[in-house]
């Protein structure tokens, strides 16, 4: 007796089911492409329970005749494929013909539509997967699909959806980034208690992040004006073989926005990626995101992010995935260097300064609060090493900055010091629906307050003046927009950091020698680490040599280096580098090298600097491509405008 066996087509379409409908955010997931691939400019949701009891999209699209109307429920039918060949250049956000079926299997469903050439509508039912009526009804051009009582034939399913609320908060994640996505089009999100979102059509993504999220937010990110790049073929030797990449030259745009600086988060569930406005998740993108904030970000946070990649679709291969969440691109390092180095660029040229952290307002109890979404944060899973993500450290600069907010602190003059004729501070010295969903409360903002294009108020100013210090470790300064704090170890370590790096590209790092060779005896791992990093630590200012079995001689140093600090710096490089010598880039390399040859260098707090020290430092500051971050990510800047001034005083 044969022990394999075809299954039956219902236990067959269940479990295709389980690969396409995961929870009621699957099913709007659907139906909203299905809706934007039909050039619906209006789209409407309605939801009750969270989606378990009903969800309803209508739109005005094209609509469907009523052989399509039928045919659209049975597996693989789809009017977006034709041919194996099309599925190498898909342009449409749904194409598998899975998802109706898929949806019908495990629900009560109701389908009316009317294609614009039919004089009648035709509405279709079906429950558990079971045609049960079809008729023809009266209905405007466009399409509804209601579904009911989601599992309600497989319970099983039904007991691992979460609560309500939640299962709410993916639905409105997800309407929230399609409507980010698609400016021009009109979207609606109700339940059966409230109005969710309802957005108008917007002429710009900028408008649309207004509209949906609002004008605090919007000041928080930088956008990312609209970078072409062109695809250098010539350059990528595996198309040399290809024939059917053709003679057009592919054109890769990116445009979105950015989180500035200060803005932190503890896990990367607010990083939101679109490839040709499809909603996906992809780690390549993930690691470029966050290569793009190294040097400006800590290490254990992260930021939030809105990225559009515009690729030609024969570039990349969505259908790697039953529910299209994934995708893979055909020249995955251009396409992670292109994004990596398109918010890089945003954010060097917005240059953005963090202000100073006002008391909040009480929070308002809604579905928004991150307390009544923790059971989704976790859902996103690990992308990248050292995904347990630890809170992060409290830093004193932020200490700081609690202290000036209460008026707790006190400004001490520069202290008199002889006068060299040379400064000591010279050459020598961000699960795919994981984010909380909007507000409850309609979200459409009249376009006319919208916030005037340009920089940011924020950026890092020229003309600041300085005043003293606090506890001689901050520089206190002004300016017309109000009062600043800069630590000024970062500070000068951001300085040296960039000089140091622009010295080893032009082969220039200045080196002193040592009185005395100094001798260093390395751990195992560290002799590792040395034989493989030994060429670029000479590139860097330093000679050293193997004096012995276990021993180094330290000859020479980058300069301004103490002599009783080498033999620090030294081990600090090989630590740092660790483990990851065998796969660490020569850029990430020399970018370790720098950062913690800027630190050693840099002046150290508790150190009383004079008037013209403290004008120095701001002035090189300014210069720098990246003044608002140390290269560890630490703030270096902190302000607090006039207008937070004037509102402390109650003056406004």
């Amino acid at each position: 007796m044969s022990r394999i066996r075809i299954l039956p087509e219902a236990v067959a379409n269940k479990i295709a089911a389980g690969e396409v409908v995961e929870r009621p955010a699957s099913i709007v997931k659907e139906l909203l492409e299905n809706a934007l691939d039909a050039g619906a400019e209006r789209v409407e949701i309605t939801v009750e329970s969270g989606g378990r009891r009903l969800i309803r999209v209508t739109d005005d699209g094209s609509g469907m005749s009523h052989d399509d109307a039928l045919l659209a429920f049975e597996r693989h039918a789809t009017s977006k494929v034709r041919s194996i060949e099309d599925l190498f250049e898909i342009s449409t956000l749904g194409f598998r013909g899975e998802a109706l079926p898929a949806i019908a299997a495990v629900s009560r469903l109701m389908l009316e539509t009317r294609e614009a050439t039919e004089t009648a509508g035709t509405r279709v039912e079906i429950h558990g997967g079971k045609l049960r009526d079809v008729k023809e009804i009266a209905w405007a051009r466009g399409t509804q699909v209601e579904v009911r009582d989601i599992f309600f034939n497989t319970p099983a399913r039904r007991k691992f959806l979460k609560s309500e609320s939640t299962e709410l908060g993916h639905i409105a994640s997800l309407v929230t980034h399609y409507a980010l996505a698609f400016p021009a089009r009109n979207f609606r999100l109700a339940s059966l208690t409230n109005e969710i979102l309802k957005v108008a059509p917007a002429g710009s993504g900028r408008e649309r992040v207004y509209q949906v999220m609002g004008g605090q937010v919007l000041e928080q990110m930088v956008e990312i004006t609209p970078i072409e790049r062109r695809m250098d073929l010539p350059t990528l030797p595996e198309l040399e073989e290809e024939e059917s990449a053709g003679p057009e030259v592919p054109i890769l745009r990116v445009s979105g926005f950015v989180s500035r600086p200060e803005v932190q988060r503890l896990n990367r569930n607010q990083i939101y990626f679109f490839v040709n406005r499809r909603l996906v998740r992809d780690r390549l993108i993930l690691h470029a995101i966050t290569e793009a904030y190294r040097n400006i970000l800590p290490g254990n946070v992260f930021p939030v992010a809105l990225i559009f990649l515009e690729i030609p679709a024969r570039e990349v291969d969505v259908n790697v995935h039953p529910a299209k969440i994934e995708v893979r691109f055909r020249h995955t390092g251009f396409v992670h260097d292109f994004v990596r180095d398109a918010i890089r660029q945003a954010l060097i040229a917005a240059r953005p300064v963090a202000a100073f952290p006002l008391p909040k307002r009480p929070p308002v109890a809604a579905p928004t609060e991150e307390a009544d979404v923790a059971e989704k944060l976790g859902e996103e899973p690990p992308l990248m090493r050292g995904s347990v993500v630890p809170p992060p450290p409290v830093t004193r600069t932020h200490a700081a900055g609690e202290r000036v907010a209460r008026g707790d602190f006190h400004l001490s003059p520069p202290r008199p010091q002889p006068r060299t004729g040379t400064l000591p501070l010279g050459d020598a010295a961000l699960s795919l629906y994981a984010p909380p969903p909007p507000p409850a409360a309609p979200a459409e903002v009249p376009g006319p307050t919208l916030p005037a294009e340009g920089r940011p108020p924020g950026e890092f100013p020229l003309d600041l003046r300085p005043l003293g210090q606090v506890q001689e470790s901050f520089i206190v300064a002004t300016n017309s927009q109000g009062l600043w704090i800069i630590d000024q170890h970062v500070a000068h370590e951001r300085i040296l950091f960039e000089r140091h790096l622009r010295r080893r590209q032009e082969k220039n790092v200045e080196a002193q020698r040592l009185l005395l060779p100094l001798t260093v005896e390395l751990k195992p791992a560290q002799q590792v680490t040395f034989q493989h990093i030994a060429a670029e630590l000479a590139e860097n200012g330093f000679e050293v040599a193997p004096f012995g079995q276990r021993t180094v001689a330290i000859q020479a140093a980058p300069a301004a280096i103490p002599a009783d600090d080498v033999e620090r710096l030294l081990l600090e490089i090989l630590d740092g580098v660790g483990r990851d010598v065998q796969t660490l880039s020569l850029a990430d390399l020399r970018t370790k090298i720098a950062t913690s040859v800027a630190c050693h260098a840099a002046i150290k707090i508790n150190t009383a600097l004079e008037q013209s020290k403290m004008l120095w430092l701001l002035a090189e500051l300014g210069k720098t491509q990246c003044p608002m971050t140390c290269p560890h990510g630490r703030p270096i800047v902190l302000r607090y405008s006039l207008e937070e001034i004037e509102k402390a005083f109650k003056r406004s």
